[in-house]
């Protein structure tokens, strides 16, 4: 069953993830006009994604491409293109009415038009709202009603037309504009930011070409048969597979769109532009050459991946680029830059470790951020492949040499990956047996087992989950506790419990050589040991923290076509421990603990009041009642850093005040500056997490007979002692 594509992500990865990367400069050098019409390419596209979702045997629930599908699929291609419903009027939507049954037949037959004729209008609609906000910019702001803006709109009725519409435009630019206020600029410069914010808005949109729109439709599709279902475009695939082998054949460098520029985010260490040490952080890239002499192409003003695409190339090969320094002025004279592209490690994204000492206690800290393998180097049995069993494994060996008295895995964030992965990680902590049950559509139940004797650390565990922790880090958390191996610490999971499968559309016959992409589909359900299964319960930690989203608001439960939660049979396993005669002691010195916690109360109040911020789903537009707000806030944050500083704690660790900006509005220096601070803020969780193993080691140490309760197999010593 566990073949080597088998993935257990919770969503795909975005288009442009802005690495100048691997894979082969393209034909084409620049940008195609937006086109509404689908090439060829998506024809026949459309034909394999809809033979193989339409197939009972490649998916885990398929259902039949009928009207009652199409309604379905309209439905979201639609909230898609303008899910807060501010583009399109009720006028729109009863036109679009013509297509809800007609969605079927337009797969089926590959006459896509639809989806292109909906996707015009649609950017049609962008222009005329992004000229209605750039006019109202024009018009003096006034702040001293009682207006409310209502953001989250996704439930709301579509506008009547757009004399309502413009109503809605004139809060959204009245939110946006008292927003910089409130950060402390003036008129002429909240209406400069916000006219460039705006007409960015509508230059992305007509930078989508056909393959883009062609991509969100067949999604909408896909979408309608389950939540994980998904169609990647080539360069979505090239991407995903990239980030999941965590190497890459390119200069090493992270780009970002900023104006009409692409501008350089990061630079990866020890790769080729790194070593070269003459392309630095926030360098605009304005043309791009291969090879010693071939023409220099202006790609000023070009879509990111389009520039990205021609920066890829195959290891040995040269790149030329013309950038203007960070700190020079637009009309400045490039300078040339010479790199020879080589194979780059994304050490960044891989697993990493620390230490955490805790009341004479060393912890070790894995921070695992995906189950990434290299799968086609698992194919070819490349000895050498890369994965994150092996990296977690060359740590637990360097933790062991460091003498640390417990590990604790960090799962936050872990959206999945490999379930492979999750299986070998799993066996790195028990000697061998069951990990996880897998059910295929025909009712098929194999158990997916470690069979590897041995392990890596065999000393105390403790696994750290949060709300965005889903599919593998569930099938690794719930192993681990179900075996009595380790304790779980943080939230509730996501609830994810279905296993996907790739499908790279390339690999089938066919006479032409234009690239497909792929088809990510759900191909099975995994279940727990222990019988259940995490499909919308997720995994239940041992100790729980406060929730910061509950499953109301994230996670598989939000999903209106998830696949239901069951039960299947228990898989026979060994019980290492039972650790849940540890959990009334742990919880009360836990909650003593953080009684006296600074900034894990902190961090418990924040959550608190980001909780009710979304419950609200409204801002006032009134100056006074925001200023007030945002006076209280400040006013927070500078008593938070008197206390700081009165603890003897770094008083600059705390986030800085809102300045109104997006992300991209800053300066790729400030970005980067606010992205280190970040980092080195303080991690109340995950120290508080460590300090809970070492209260473990603490009990366990201390009392023989609630040893022999929590580690009743005397048989394994080397359970939770070195």
């Amino acid at each position: 069953m566990l073949k080597h594509k088998l993935i257990a992500f919770t969503a795909v990865l975005p288009l442009a993830l802005g690495l100048a990367a691997a894979g082969s400069a393209p034909a084409r050098t620049e940008p195609a006009a937006v086109g509404f019409q689908p090439g060829p390419e998506q024809v026949a596209a459309a034909r394999w994604v809809y033979g193989i979702l339409s197939d009972s045997r490649y998916v885990y629930r398929p259902k039949p491409l009928d009207d009652v599908l199409s309604a379905d699929i309209h439905r979201r291609y639609l909230e898609s293109l303008d899910g807060q419903k501010l583009f399109f009027t009720r006028a729109d939507i009863a036109r679009f009415e013509a297509y809800r049954n007609r969605h079927d037949e337009a797969i089926r037959q590959q006459q896509l038009e639809p989806a292109y004729d909906i996707f015009a209008t649609y950017v049609q609609r962008v222009d005329e709202r992004i000229a209605h906000a750039r006019e109202l910019l024009k018009r003096p702001f006034d702040f001293s009603g009682d207006e409310t803006w209502h953001y989250d709109r996704k439930d709301a009725d579509w506008a009547a037309d757009s004399a309502e519409l413009d109503a809605l435009w004139a809060k959204y630019v009245k939110n946006d504009a008292l927003r910089l206020k409130l950060a402390g600029r003036d008129d002429e410069q909240i209406r400069a930011t916000l006219d460039k914010r705006y007409a960015g808005i509508a230059e992305r949109v007509h930078e989508l070409r056909a393959d883009d729109v062609f991509e969100n439709y067949m999604n909408a599709y896909a979408g309608a048969i389950d939540p994980h279902t998904s169609y990647m475009s080539p360069r979505t695939a090239e991407n995903f597979n990239m980030q999941m082998r965590l190497s890459l054949e390119g200069i090493g460098a992270v780009l970002q769109r900023q104006d009409e520029f692409v501008v350089v985010r990061t630079i990866v260490p020890g790769g080729p532009a790194a070593n070269g040490g003459r392309l630095k952080v926030g360098d605009r890239v304005v043309a791009v050459g291969q090879g010693r002499d071939g023409a220099m192409v202006d790609v000023v003003g070009w879509r990111i991946d389009d520039v990205v695409a021609l920066i890829r190339g195959k290891k040995g090969t040269m790149v030329r680029l013309d950038v203007l320094p960070a700190e020079a002025g637009v009309d400045a004279r490039p300078r040339q830059i010479a790199i020879v592209r080589d194979k780059v490690k994304l050490e960044q994204q891989a697993a990493q470790k620390r230490v955490i000492d805790v009341g004479g206690r060393r912890i070790g800290v894995i921070e695992l951020p995906t189950f990434y393998t290299d799968f086609e180097a698992r194919r070819r049995g490349d000895p050498e492949a890369r994965s994150a069993t092996s990296d977690v494994a060359r740590l637990l060996r360097e933790l062991r040499a460091e003498g640390v008295d417990g590990v604790v895995v960090d799962l936050r964030d872990n959206g999945g990956g490999s379930l492979l992965e999750a299986v070998e990680l799993t066996g790195l902590f028990i000697d061998s047996g069951p990990v996880v049950q897998v059910r295929e559509a025909g009712g098929r139940v194999s158990v997916e087992s470690d069979k590897e004797p041995g392990v890596a650390w065999s000393g105390p565990l403790a696994v750290l989950v949060n709300r965005s922790s889903a599919s593998a880090s569930e099938i690794f958390a719930a192993a681990i506790q179900d075996y009595g191996r380790g304790l779980i610490i943080g939230e509730p999971t996501f609830g994810k419990g279905t296993v996907q499968s790739l499908i790279d559309l390339d690999r089938f016959p066919r006479k032409d050589d234009v690239k497909l992409g792929q088809v990510k589909l759900t191909v099975a359900q995994f279940f727990r040991i222990e019988g259940g299964t995490t499909q919308h319960a997720g995994v239940t930690p041992d100790l729980q923290f406060p929730v910061t989203l509950d499953a109301s608001e994230f996670g598989e439960s939000t999903y209106d076509n998830a696949l239901p939660a069951t039960r299947i049979a228990r898989a026979a396993h060994p019980s290492l421990g039972n650790l849940a005669a540890l959990a009334p002691q742990l919880r009360a010195n836990h909650e003593a603990r953080v009684a006296d916690d600074l900034e894990y109360r902190w961090w418990a109040e924040d959550v608190a009041s980001y909780r009710a911020e979304r419950a609200r789903k409204t801002l006032s537009l009134n100056e006074d009642e925001r200023r007030k707000e945002r006076d209280q806030l400040e006013a927070k944050r500078q008593q938070r850093q008197a206390e700081r500083k009165a603890a003897g704690l770094d008083a600059d660790a705390l986030a800085q005040a809102d300045d109104g900006l997006n992300e991209s509005e800053r300066s790729v220096l400030e970005q980067a500056r606010r992205e280190e601070a970040a980092k080195a803020r303080p991690d109340p969780l995950l120290r508080e997490a460590a300090a809970i193993l070492a209260d473990a080691l603490d009990l366990l140490e201390a009392d023989r007979q609630l040893t022999a309760q929590v580690l009743p197999l005397t048989r394994q010593p080397r359970v939770w002692a070195e």
